[in-house]
């Protein structure tokens, strides 16, 4: 999971940030206008959790302009104010949830989870977004940065398995069961798995995959 914080009170947004690293979720602050936009444009984020008292943009504007870059981004709201109006107001707008200060960092996050869950529930049979790369289901394609990527059939097998597992670490065995459909002892040592995973880390990026202690392949 990618996460932006938008917030300028520098103390809880730091903070927040290096909770989310510490639970293995990259994340990165931004306090000001001009740093944000930057952001924004440069990267791919799956949640942007959004301070409503912003000193130096409207939060209707900022959410505005970031579902005109980035409709799939989950906006969790993060407020002193929670009236029935105020609420009926963030969840009418562009924002998806939201977190009433001040709040236990484990809540956050729990809410970013179920957003993602949520809005993911509809799409998962049919598409599968990992940062900046898109797995159709449907048209059986795989983009990169909405282009799309050629594969082989064993490559776009190999990735969609890992994909729909995301999180999971895959043992060989299980991979070359599923994506193969057979298996042997002389499969354990065998390099073409390795052989796939270096095709598909040279296609869509060289982070995407990872390995544990050579048996073990998992995309985070």
């Amino acid at each position: 999971m990618r996460v932006l914080v938008i917030e300028d009170n520098e103390i809880l947004s730091r903070n927040l940030v290096k909770y989310l690293i510490s639970r293995d979720i990259f994340a990165e602050v931004s306090l000001n206008w001009e740093d944000w936009l930057k952001k924004a444009i440069a990267n791919y984020y799956d949640v942007i959790i959004l301070d409503i008292n912003l000193p130096w943009m409207n939060w209707l504007e900022v959410c505005k302009q970031i579902r005109e870059r980035e409709k799939d981004v989950f906006i969790i709201m993060l407020t002193s104010m929670w009236t029935n109006e105020d609420i009926i107001t963030w969840l009418d707008s562009w924002s998806d949830d939201y977190v009433v200060k001040p709040f236990e960092y484990s809540e956050l996050l729990s809410r970013m989870n179920a957003v993602v869950r949520r809005k993911n529930i509809n799409k998962s049979n049919t598409l599968i977004k990992i940062n900046d790369i898109e797995l159709d289901l449907k048209q059986v394609e795989i983009r990169k940065n909405w282009e799309i990527v050629k594969m082989s059939t064993l490559e776009y097998e190999l990735f969609k398995y890992l994909a729909q597992n995301r999180w999971v670490a895959l043992s060989r065995k299980q991979i070359y069961e599923k994506v193969w459909w057979e298996f042997s002892v002389d499969f354990m040592f065998s390099k073409t798995i390795d052989v796939y995973i270096w095709y598909l880390r040279k296609k869509l990026g060289k982070q995407l995959i990872e390995t544990k202690k050579g048996f073990w392949f998992l995309i985070r």
